[in-house]
């Protein structure tokens, strides 16, 4: 696991970008996840092998690094919760400000991840 600044605001720190320190991560910040990260593990080695190329183990790693890094930061992911909830409502002005959250959120995410 890497150090960070502040880890006041975050559950555990931000993990390598490596499959056993995500699944380790993830094992500690959202569990109930690990059967789904198995899953799209499999699927992205498969179409790695297929494809001869290594672009669908790298977006899986990113994928749930940017997940991971939702789930462990209760900022985050009291936004992407609430983000998520709305995206659907009937008031179509509140569910677009919901899709911009959740984008933005997502973003977020990513920028932390790649920094």
């Amino acid at each position: 696991m890497s150090t960070q600044a502040d880890h006041g605001h975050e559950l555990i720190p931000r993990p390598q970008q490596t499959p056993d320190a995500l699944r380790t991560a993830l094992a500690s910040v959202d569990p109930a996840r690990l059967d789904e990260m198995q899953a799209s593990k499999d699927d992205a080695f498969a179409k790695a092998v297929e494809w001869q190329s290594l672009s669908p183990v790298q977006s899986w790693v990113l994928a749930w690094a940017r997940d991971i890094e939702i789930a462990r930061r209760p900022d985050l992911s009291t936004r992407y919760a609430r983000a998520k909830d709305n995206l659907e409502h009937e008031d179509t002005a509140l569910a677009q400000e919901a899709l911009r959250e959740l984008s933005a959120v997502l973003d977020e995410a990513m920028k932390a991840i790649r920094e």
